[in-house]
Protein backbone atom coordinates (compact mmCIF):
# COMPACT_ATOMS: atom_id res chain seq x y z
CA UNK A 1 0.00 0.00 0.00
CA UNK A 2 1.42 3.36 -1.03
CA UNK A 3 1.75 6.01 1.67
CA UNK A 4 2.09 9.75 1.06
CA UNK A 5 4.90 11.42 3.00
CA UNK A 6 3.83 14.60 4.77
CA UNK A 7 5.52 17.86 3.91
CA UNK A 8 8.29 18.83 6.33
CA UNK A 9 10.56 21.73 7.18
CA UNK A 10 13.31 20.40 4.88
CA UNK A 11 10.90 20.42 1.92
CA UNK A 12 10.06 24.06 2.53
CA UNK A 13 13.75 24.96 2.82
CA UNK A 14 14.63 23.07 -0.39
CA UNK A 15 11.89 24.73 -2.47
CA UNK A 16 12.63 28.18 -1.02
CA UNK A 17 16.37 27.69 -1.62
CA UNK A 18 17.38 28.45 1.96
CA UNK A 19 18.48 26.53 5.03
CA UNK A 20 16.06 25.00 7.53
CA UNK A 21 17.37 27.47 10.14
CA UNK A 22 16.41 30.37 7.87
CA UNK A 23 12.88 28.96 7.44
CA UNK A 24 12.59 28.66 11.22
CA UNK A 25 13.65 32.27 11.67
CA UNK A 26 11.20 33.45 9.00
CA UNK A 27 8.37 31.60 10.77
CA UNK A 28 9.25 32.14 14.45
CA UNK A 29 11.20 35.44 14.40
CA UNK A 30 10.04 37.26 11.24
CA UNK A 31 11.67 40.52 12.33
CA UNK A 32 15.12 38.93 11.95
CA UNK A 33 14.86 38.33 8.19
CA UNK A 34 14.19 40.58 5.23
CA UNK A 35 10.70 41.28 3.97
CA UNK A 36 11.52 39.65 0.61
CA UNK A 37 12.70 36.46 2.32
CA UNK A 38 9.64 36.37 4.56
CA UNK A 39 7.41 36.68 1.50
CA UNK A 40 9.28 33.90 -0.35
CA UNK A 41 9.09 31.47 2.58
CA UNK A 42 5.41 32.32 3.16
CA UNK A 43 4.66 31.66 -0.51
CA UNK A 44 6.34 28.23 -0.37
CA UNK A 45 4.54 27.38 2.88
CA UNK A 46 1.19 28.18 1.26
CA UNK A 47 2.05 26.28 -1.93
CA UNK A 48 3.15 23.13 -0.08
CA UNK A 49 0.44 23.39 2.56
CA UNK A 50 3.00 22.99 5.35
CA UNK A 51 1.84 23.31 8.97
CA UNK A 52 4.64 23.50 11.58
CA UNK A 53 4.52 20.62 14.05
CA UNK A 54 3.82 22.28 17.39
CA UNK A 55 5.04 19.40 19.56
CA UNK A 56 8.32 19.11 17.66
CA UNK A 57 8.92 22.83 17.83
CA UNK A 58 8.18 22.82 21.58
CA UNK A 59 10.75 20.06 22.13
CA UNK A 60 13.37 22.00 20.20
CA UNK A 61 12.73 25.44 21.69
CA UNK A 62 11.09 24.51 25.01
CA UNK A 63 8.36 26.92 23.94
CA UNK A 64 4.93 26.34 22.43
CA UNK A 65 4.38 29.86 21.13
CA UNK A 66 1.12 30.13 23.08
CA UNK A 67 0.05 32.70 25.66
CA UNK A 68 -2.79 31.94 28.08
CA UNK A 69 -5.21 34.55 29.42
CA UNK A 70 -7.95 34.19 32.04
CA UNK A 71 -10.60 36.95 32.13
CA UNK A 72 -13.48 37.22 34.63
CA UNK A 73 -16.00 37.50 31.77
CA UNK A 74 -15.78 37.58 27.99
CA UNK A 75 -18.88 39.75 27.51
CA UNK A 76 -17.77 42.91 29.33
CA UNK A 77 -17.00 45.77 26.93
CA UNK A 78 -13.52 46.69 28.15
CA UNK A 79 -12.40 43.06 28.44
CA UNK A 80 -13.65 42.27 24.92
CA UNK A 81 -11.67 45.18 23.44
CA UNK A 82 -8.56 44.23 25.39
CA UNK A 83 -8.75 40.60 24.21
CA UNK A 84 -9.01 41.68 20.58
CA UNK A 85 -5.98 43.97 20.89
CA UNK A 86 -4.06 41.34 22.89
CA UNK A 87 -4.60 38.69 20.22
CA UNK A 88 -3.71 41.08 17.39
CA UNK A 89 -0.43 42.11 19.03
CA UNK A 90 0.55 38.53 19.90
CA UNK A 91 -0.40 37.21 16.46
CA UNK A 92 1.82 39.79 14.75
CA UNK A 93 4.78 38.25 16.58
CA UNK A 94 3.83 34.63 15.92
CA UNK A 95 2.14 33.82 19.23
CA UNK A 96 -1.23 32.11 19.69
CA UNK A 97 -3.68 33.20 22.39
CA UNK A 98 -5.59 30.66 24.51
CA UNK A 99 -8.54 32.11 26.46
CA UNK A 100 -10.40 31.03 29.59
CA UNK A 101 -13.11 32.60 31.77
CA UNK A 102 -13.19 32.61 35.58
CA UNK A 103 -16.65 34.18 36.16
CA UNK A 104 -15.13 36.09 39.11
CA UNK A 105 -14.53 32.78 40.93
CA UNK A 106 -10.97 32.36 42.33
CA UNK A 107 -11.30 28.57 42.42
CA UNK A 108 -12.34 28.47 38.77
CA UNK A 109 -9.56 30.87 37.81
CA UNK A 110 -7.04 28.58 39.54
CA UNK A 111 -8.39 25.51 37.75
CA UNK A 112 -8.27 27.29 34.39
CA UNK A 113 -4.68 28.40 34.98
CA UNK A 114 -3.68 24.82 35.81
CA UNK A 115 -5.30 23.61 32.57
CA UNK A 116 -3.50 26.27 30.54
CA UNK A 117 -0.16 25.32 32.10
CA UNK A 118 -0.90 21.68 31.25
CA UNK A 119 -1.47 22.81 27.66
CA UNK A 120 2.05 24.21 27.69
CA UNK A 121 1.47 27.99 27.61
CA UNK A 122 4.65 30.03 27.73
CA UNK A 123 3.17 32.90 29.78
CA UNK A 124 -0.10 34.00 31.37
CA UNK A 125 -2.20 37.14 31.56
CA UNK A 126 -4.59 37.49 34.50
CA UNK A 127 -6.94 40.28 35.61
CA UNK A 128 -6.43 42.11 38.89
CA UNK A 129 -4.02 41.21 41.67
CA UNK A 130 -6.40 39.23 43.91
CA UNK A 131 -6.10 35.54 43.06
CA UNK A 132 -6.38 32.10 44.62
CA UNK A 133 -4.08 31.68 47.63
CA UNK A 134 -2.04 29.02 45.80
CA UNK A 135 -1.74 30.92 42.51
CA UNK A 136 1.67 32.54 43.04
CA UNK A 137 3.21 29.23 44.16
CA UNK A 138 1.76 27.45 41.10
CA UNK A 139 3.19 30.02 38.71
CA UNK A 140 6.56 30.12 40.47
CA UNK A 141 7.00 26.33 40.55
CA UNK A 142 6.19 26.07 36.84
CA UNK A 143 8.35 29.11 35.99
CA UNK A 144 5.51 30.80 34.13
CA UNK A 145 6.00 34.52 33.44
CA UNK A 146 2.76 36.41 34.08
CA UNK A 147 1.19 39.83 34.27
CA UNK A 148 -1.90 41.22 35.99
CA UNK A 149 -4.02 43.45 33.77
CA UNK A 150 -6.55 46.25 34.35
CA UNK A 151 -4.74 47.23 37.51
CA UNK A 152 -1.68 49.30 38.29
CA UNK A 153 0.10 49.31 41.63
CA UNK A 154 3.49 51.05 41.98
CA UNK A 155 4.39 48.57 44.74
CA UNK A 156 4.19 45.66 42.28
CA UNK A 157 5.58 47.47 39.23
CA UNK A 158 6.58 45.06 36.50
CA UNK A 159 3.81 42.56 37.21
CA UNK A 160 0.74 44.70 36.51
CA UNK A 161 -0.49 46.83 33.63
CA UNK A 162 -3.60 49.00 33.46
CA UNK A 163 -5.22 51.98 35.14
CA UNK A 164 -4.90 52.98 38.78
CA UNK A 165 -8.53 52.23 39.68
CA UNK A 166 -8.49 54.11 42.98
CA UNK A 167 -7.01 57.22 41.37
CA UNK A 168 -9.50 57.13 38.48
CA UNK A 169 -12.58 57.25 40.72
CA UNK A 170 -10.89 59.65 43.12
CA UNK A 171 -10.47 62.11 40.24
CA UNK A 172 -14.05 61.58 39.02
CA UNK A 173 -15.39 62.26 42.51
CA UNK A 174 -13.20 65.36 42.82
CA UNK A 175 -14.63 66.58 39.50
CA UNK A 176 -18.18 66.36 40.96
CA UNK A 177 -17.11 68.03 44.21
CA UNK A 178 -15.65 70.94 42.25
CA UNK A 179 -19.03 71.33 40.50
CA UNK A 180 -20.52 71.91 43.96
CA UNK A 181 -22.00 68.50 44.84
CA UNK A 182 -22.19 67.58 48.54
CA UNK A 183 -24.67 64.70 48.62
CA UNK A 184 -23.64 61.56 46.78
CA UNK A 185 -25.14 58.22 45.86
CA UNK A 186 -23.19 55.17 44.69
CA UNK A 187 -24.39 52.29 42.51
CA UNK A 188 -21.35 50.12 43.14
CA UNK A 189 -20.10 47.03 41.36
CA UNK A 190 -19.69 44.14 43.80
CA UNK A 191 -16.18 44.00 45.25
CA UNK A 192 -16.45 40.26 45.95
CA UNK A 193 -13.39 38.67 44.29
CA UNK A 194 -12.87 41.96 42.44
CA UNK A 195 -10.02 44.11 43.73
CA UNK A 196 -10.52 46.67 40.92
CA UNK A 197 -14.08 47.40 42.09
CA UNK A 198 -12.84 47.67 45.69
CA UNK A 199 -10.13 50.11 44.63
CA UNK A 200 -12.66 52.26 42.77
CA UNK A 201 -14.87 52.39 45.87
CA UNK A 202 -11.86 53.40 47.91
CA UNK A 203 -11.14 56.24 45.49
CA UNK A 204 -14.69 57.58 45.97
CA UNK A 205 -14.41 57.31 49.76
CA UNK A 206 -11.00 59.00 49.85
CA UNK A 207 -12.16 61.98 47.79
CA UNK A 208 -15.31 62.42 49.91
CA UNK A 209 -13.39 62.02 53.19
CA UNK A 210 -11.18 64.97 52.26
CA UNK A 211 -14.32 67.13 52.22
CA UNK A 212 -15.85 65.44 55.31
CA UNK A 213 -18.70 64.09 53.17
CA UNK A 214 -20.33 60.78 54.07
CA UNK A 215 -22.60 58.63 51.91
CA UNK A 216 -25.92 57.87 53.56
CA UNK A 217 -26.50 54.09 53.85
CA UNK A 218 -29.73 54.39 51.82
CA UNK A 219 -27.72 56.04 49.04
CA UNK A 220 -25.34 53.09 48.66
CA UNK A 221 -26.44 50.07 46.59
CA UNK A 222 -24.35 47.28 45.11
CA UNK A 223 -24.69 44.86 42.19
CA UNK A 224 -22.74 43.33 39.30
CA UNK A 225 -22.93 44.66 35.73
CA UNK A 226 -26.30 44.31 34.04
CA UNK A 227 -28.30 47.23 32.64
CA UNK A 228 -31.50 45.78 34.11
CA UNK A 229 -29.79 45.47 37.48
CA UNK A 230 -28.61 49.06 37.20
CA UNK A 231 -32.22 50.18 36.76
CA UNK A 232 -33.36 48.20 39.80
CA UNK A 233 -30.53 49.46 41.99
CA UNK A 234 -31.08 53.07 40.97
CA UNK A 235 -34.78 52.85 41.85
CA UNK A 236 -33.84 51.54 45.30
CA UNK A 237 -31.41 54.41 45.76
CA UNK A 238 -34.05 57.09 45.08
CA UNK A 239 -36.92 55.48 47.02
CA UNK A 240 -36.69 58.13 49.74
CA UNK A 241 -36.17 61.86 49.38
CA UNK A 242 -34.07 63.94 49.62
CA UNK A 243 -32.14 62.43 46.71
CA UNK A 244 -28.38 62.71 46.26
CA UNK A 245 -27.46 65.36 43.71
CA UNK A 246 -24.78 63.12 42.14
CA UNK A 247 -24.77 59.36 41.58
CA UNK A 248 -21.53 57.51 40.77
CA UNK A 249 -21.87 54.08 39.13
CA UNK A 250 -19.27 51.33 39.26
CA UNK A 251 -19.30 50.24 35.61
CA UNK A 252 -20.78 51.12 32.23
CA UNK A 253 -23.79 48.80 32.36
CA UNK A 254 -24.89 49.96 35.80
CA UNK A 255 -24.52 53.56 34.60
CA UNK A 256 -26.68 53.01 31.51
CA UNK A 257 -29.31 51.28 33.67
CA UNK A 258 -29.30 54.15 36.18
CA UNK A 259 -29.81 56.75 33.46
CA UNK A 260 -32.63 54.81 31.77
CA UNK A 261 -34.44 54.40 35.08
CA UNK A 262 -33.97 58.07 35.95
CA UNK A 263 -35.72 58.97 32.69
CA UNK A 264 -38.59 56.56 33.31
CA UNK A 265 -39.04 58.30 36.70
CA UNK A 266 -38.91 61.72 34.99
CA UNK A 267 -35.84 62.83 36.92
CA UNK A 268 -34.15 65.66 35.04
CA UNK A 269 -30.50 64.79 34.37
CA UNK A 270 -28.32 66.73 35.07
CA UNK A 271 -30.64 69.52 36.33
CA UNK A 272 -31.95 67.51 39.29
CA UNK A 273 -29.21 64.88 39.49
CA UNK A 274 -25.88 64.12 37.83
CA UNK A 275 -25.17 60.50 36.85
CA UNK A 276 -21.63 59.40 36.02
CA UNK A 277 -19.88 56.05 35.52
CA UNK A 278 -16.78 54.02 34.79
CA UNK A 279 -15.69 52.61 31.41
CA UNK A 280 -16.97 53.95 28.10
CA UNK A 281 -18.98 51.57 25.93
CA UNK A 282 -20.47 52.90 22.70
CA UNK A 283 -24.07 53.29 23.93
CA UNK A 284 -22.96 55.76 26.62
CA UNK A 285 -22.29 58.46 24.04
CA UNK A 286 -25.36 57.62 21.92
CA UNK A 287 -28.09 57.88 24.57
CA UNK A 288 -30.41 60.92 24.47
CA UNK A 289 -28.47 62.16 27.48
CA UNK A 290 -24.84 61.18 26.83
CA UNK A 291 -23.09 59.88 29.93
CA UNK A 292 -20.07 61.36 31.67
CA UNK A 293 -17.66 58.55 32.46
CA UNK A 294 -14.09 57.44 33.05
CA UNK A 295 -12.62 56.07 29.83
CA UNK A 296 -9.98 53.35 30.06
CA UNK A 297 -8.20 52.59 26.80
CA UNK A 298 -8.72 48.85 27.17
CA UNK A 299 -7.34 48.04 23.73
CA UNK A 300 -4.14 49.77 24.81
CA UNK A 301 -4.12 47.64 27.99
CA UNK A 302 -4.28 44.55 25.77
CA UNK A 303 -1.49 45.71 23.45
CA UNK A 304 0.84 46.74 26.26
CA UNK A 305 0.13 43.51 28.16
CA UNK A 306 1.12 41.49 25.07
CA UNK A 307 4.38 43.43 24.72
CA UNK A 308 5.10 43.07 28.44
CA UNK A 309 4.68 39.28 28.34
CA UNK A 310 6.81 38.93 25.20
CA UNK A 311 9.54 41.03 26.81
CA UNK A 312 9.48 38.75 29.85
CA UNK A 313 9.72 35.64 27.65
CA UNK A 314 12.57 37.04 25.60
CA UNK A 315 14.53 38.34 28.59
CA UNK A 316 14.31 41.95 27.44
CA UNK A 317 13.97 45.04 29.58
CA UNK A 318 10.37 46.17 29.93
CA UNK A 319 10.18 49.26 27.73
CA UNK A 320 6.56 50.11 28.48
CA UNK A 321 4.64 52.62 30.55
CA UNK A 322 2.73 50.12 32.67
CA UNK A 323 0.21 52.59 34.07
CA UNK A 324 -2.47 53.20 31.43
CA UNK A 325 -4.23 56.54 31.61
CA UNK A 326 -7.84 56.79 32.73
CA UNK A 327 -9.51 59.91 31.30
CA UNK A 328 -12.69 61.66 32.49
CA UNK A 329 -15.00 62.15 29.49
CA UNK A 330 -17.43 64.96 30.34
CA UNK A 331 -20.81 64.73 28.59
CA UNK A 332 -24.38 65.88 29.20
CA UNK A 333 -25.21 63.78 32.27
CA UNK A 334 -23.16 65.84 34.73
CA UNK A 335 -23.50 69.43 35.91
CA UNK A 336 -23.77 71.59 39.02
CA UNK A 337 -26.23 70.55 41.77
CA UNK A 338 -29.74 72.12 41.79
CA UNK A 339 -28.90 74.59 44.54
CA UNK A 340 -26.11 76.03 42.40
Amino acid sequence: MRTTRSVGLRDVARVAGVSTATVSRAINSPDTVSEALRARVASVVRHLGWVPHGAARALATRRTGTIGAVFPTLTHGDFARAIQALQSELSSKGYTLLLACSEYDPEQEYRQVRKLIERGVDALLLVGEAHHRDMSELLEKNRIPYANSFVYNPATHGTCIGPDNRKALYELTRYLIKLGHKTFGVVAQSAQNNDRAEARLQGIRDALAEESIAIQPRHFVQGYWGIKEGRQLFRRLVEVKPWPTAVICGNAYLTVGALLESQSMEIAVPKDMSIVGYDDIEIMSELPIALTTVRVLSDEVGRRAARLLMAKLEGRDINENLECAAEIIVRQSSGPPPSA
